[in-house]
């Protein structure tokens, strides 16, 4: 019987710690996606689910087509960005592009200045997020034509939109995402009095979520 609890004690101060251990692991970056979020205006949490899905908040992590770093942010991408910050940045850029975007605080400070973009462009679109995930995932011109409805008509919901989407592995990105944001929202409205509502530009709230992370 005492080798039974003492089993039963093992295990449980295993799993606690384990799950400290990953809480640690993916909030370690709250405070800087807080800061670059809200520099570009986006929403930290949905910044924080596309880490989630991208790397798992793993800075050193390569994507399969030169995706690099935390938001999975290309070279071209960093290079576009560089032109709208100066010439000493451009500089390190075309010199050594890996070693800045493996850097977290310019790599998420660039994946939310590429999204702030597409947050601008379909602004006023009902479900904006899925249109914005889809451009961030593949493109915006295959995010465009998805989203493109004849003169006169209504916007697509969420749904309409994402069903539309016909690379396998874009609508799915764009559903495990948007689950994960929708339940970030979900854990604030319950962790926080109504009246007290989370600000935009707040650290992201999140519980652990058991989830398989889609392989780059």
């Amino acid at each position: 019987m005492k080798r039974l609890v003492v089993i039963v004690l093992t295990l449980l101060i295993l799993a606690c710690g384990l799950y400290f251990l990953d809480q640690y692991w993916i909030h370690r970056y709250d405070s800087l996606i807080a800061r670059e979020a809200g520099r570009y205006h986006v929403d930290p949490d949905l910044v924080w689910s596309i880490i989630y899905e991208e790397t798992y908040f793993s800075p050193w992590k390569n994507g399969r087509d030169g995706e690099i770093g935390l938001m999975q942010v290309t070279p071209a991408v960093a290079r576009d960005w560089a032109e709208t910050v100066g010439p000493q940045i451009q500089q390190s850029i075309n010199a050594d592009p890996a070693t800045l975007l493996r850097e977290p605080q310019r790599n998420i400070q660039i994946g939310c200045w590429y999204l702030q973009k597409f947050d601008e462009e379909y602004r006023e679109t009902p479900g904006r997020e899925a249109r914005m995930l889809a451009a961030y995932n593949a493109g915006d011109s295959r995010a465009s034509e998805w989203n493109r409805v004849p003169p006169g008509a209504r916007p697509l919901t969420e749904q309409e939109f994402i069903a539309r989407i016909d690379i396998p592995s874009t609508r799915a990105y764009v559903s495990s995402i948007l689950d994960r944001y929708h339940r970030v929202k979900s854990a604030k409205n319950v962790s926080q009095p109504r009246s007290n509502g989370a600000a935009r530009g707040s650290e992201p709230v999140m519980q652990l979520f058991n989830r398989p992370i889609r392989p780059r």
